[in-house]
């Protein structure tokens, strides 16, 4: 059954499903939404997704949404296919929860301000809160030092595999890295350099840039 993804192939979060879609080897269909055209909140989509954002997945019957919620689902539901992103104790699988938990919810506030202050709200004609950059930038630093002693001493986030903690990274970094010049962020830790090289030259995050 081909899964539908409903949102743009460049949003961020609808990123962060395709890359696993594709780690998973799961066929996916993208049902493109507008938001020039304020699809997003329009009654049929506000139907799938009542907060009005992407992306939605329709998997047969079954409707899901939120991201993060979507690549623990086809991790699980699909396991054995694909790329094991989940671990393969209850153990690893208890880590991979710890930092996609870090991840939603210690760098992808400040990441998130960054990237909306310094790329889309110059698009849009808002200002720039520039004390809020600062102190994004700040609080990113200190999450990214804590990931450079973690990286030391493990190749990925929750151990020697690539899981859904490191994938859940690539949309926001990607950013961070190429738009809007703060790549020296990443570059500065050693550890932290190393471990982005690694996770966006896997053939999944090469393809979902190219869609």
């Amino acid at each position: 059954m081909v899964v539908k993804v409903y949102g743009p192939a460049i949003a961020s979060a609808s990123r962060r499903v395709l890359a696993c879609l594709i780690e998973k080897e799961v066929e996916f269909e993208i049902i493109p939404i507008d938001f020039m055209k304020g699809e997003h909140k329009q009654p049929d989509f506000l139907k799938l997704q009542p907060f009005g954002v992407v992306p939605v997945i329709q998997d047969g019957d079954f409707m899901l949404y939120e991201s993060r919620a979507i690549i623990r689902y086809y991790a699980e539901k699909y396991k054995t296919q694909g790329t094991d992103l989940l671990g393969k104790t209850v153990e690893e699988r208890g880590v991979v929860e710890q930092w996609l938990e870090v991840e939603g919810q210690n760098y992808q506030p400040p990441i998130y301000n960054l990237v909306l202050h310094l790329i889309f709200h110059p698009k849009m004609g808002l200002p720039t809160d520039e004390k809020l950059m600062i102190e994004s930038e700040e609080k990113l630093g200190k999450v990214l030092d804590i990931y450079e002693e973690r990286l030391s001493k493990s190749k990925y986030l929750a151990g020697d595999f690539f899981s859904l903690a490191d994938l859940s990274h690539l949309p926001f970094t990607h950013y961070l890295v190429n738009d809007i010049g703060k790549e020296y962020m990443i570059r500065d830790r050693k550890h932290v350099s190393a471990w982005w090289d690694d996770i966006t030259s896997r053939p999944s995050w090469k393809q979902v840039l190219q869609l």
